[in-house]
């Protein structure tokens, strides 16, 4: 057994398809088919079911993927853990974001530790959070940052790294603002869920964290609207709340790095306030390298709160 054999039955696995494996691996679809072949000869089982053009795993095909993801994992942190302690100037980090955040997170935090660490290679995974908790578990990512779940995953580390407020925003002097009143617990003015019923809302998509929390809120409440508009993208929201054409539910750290020119309204929520969890997530017993503790910690200091309107 080698680290390549490893590699090539985790494509196959993922791909489904040899042809497709070869090409992700840069080897020829006659070599892998071959080493496939011989493989399962010296096991003396079969990894794979041809079904057509698919390759699906067998019972012995699912454990060996399950095991070798564990192999290649390992070995990823000893490689991680040896370059810190030779302290060699190259190396490489693999990050992963919320896809609505690396808009405004990898402009102001990749410039940073690039100067802090020149020679190291960065990449960077999007995604919404369950798709980056996978890339986690399997090695390919080594920090992700998103919010906090409710439901945590017992194989995964989390470090909250700031705490956000989940606001109600809307144009500036919007109507609805005659209505909010002082919250000593927050930075912004208060307004009541139940004086939204009225008003055009824009909401995320169901698969994104910030939409999850507000459907809780909302079940919770026994709140519901009518008038409602469903876009996944988080720019396209404050924009159009900027301009006057809808009410929604943003985290703060989201308001904080928006490029629009008009100002936007927000108001606290909940009693006495509702707050999330940033957080930097990690596999649970892997190597933190100092690249990762580096790019946490400027991560950290990239999400602070702002009171009031946000222009």
């Amino acid at each position: 057994m080698d680290f390549r054999e490893l590699t090539y039955i985790l494509a196959i696995a993922k791909h489904g398809n040899i042809t497709k494996a070869a090409e992700s691996l840069y080897v020829g679809q006659p070599t892998l088919s071959k080493f496939l072949m011989s493989l399962e000869a010296e096991l003396g089982l079969k990894l794979f079911r041809r079904v057509g053009n698919r390759y699906m795993l067998t019972h012995a095909g699912e454990r060996y993927v399950e095991k070798a993801s564990q192999i290649l994992s390992l070995k990823g942190d000893l490689d991680a853990e040896m370059a810190d302690i030779i302290k060699r100037g190259a190396g490489e980090l693999s990050v992963a974001f919320a896809s609505m955040r690396c808009t405004y997170m990898l402009p102001c935090s990749l410039p940073v530790f690039h100067q802090m660490h020149p020679n190291v290679k960065v990449n960077v995974f999007e995604g919404n959070s369950e798709e980056n908790d996978r890339r986690l578990l399997e090695g390919q990512a080594e920090v992700a940052f998103y919010t906090r779940p409710s439901e945590l995953n017992p194989q995964i580390r989390y470090e909250s790294i700031a705490q956000e407020e989940l606001l109600i925003c809307a144009c500036k002097d919007h109507p609805i603002s005659r209505f909010a009143r002082e919250n000593p617990a927050s930075p912004y003015p208060k307004l009541e869920l139940s004086l939204l019923k009225n008003e055009q809302i824009i909401m995320m998509r169901p698969q994104q964290r910030t939409r999850q929390i507000m459907d809780g809120i909302l079940r919770r409440e026994g709140i519901s609207f009518e008038n409602v508009l469903y876009t996944g993208n988080l720019p396209a929201i404050m924009e159009l709340v900027a301009l006057g054409y809808g009410v929604s539910f943003i985290h703060e750290s989201h308001l904080l790095h928006r490029s629009g020119s008009l100002p936007i309204d927000c108001f606290s929520f909940g009693e006495p306030r509702t707050v999330s969890d940033f957080v930097a997530a990690t596999r649970k017993g892997s190597y933190i390298s100092r690249y990762v503790q580096d790019y946490i910690e400027i991560v950290r200091q990239q999400v602070k709160p702002s009171p009031g309107s946000i222009d």
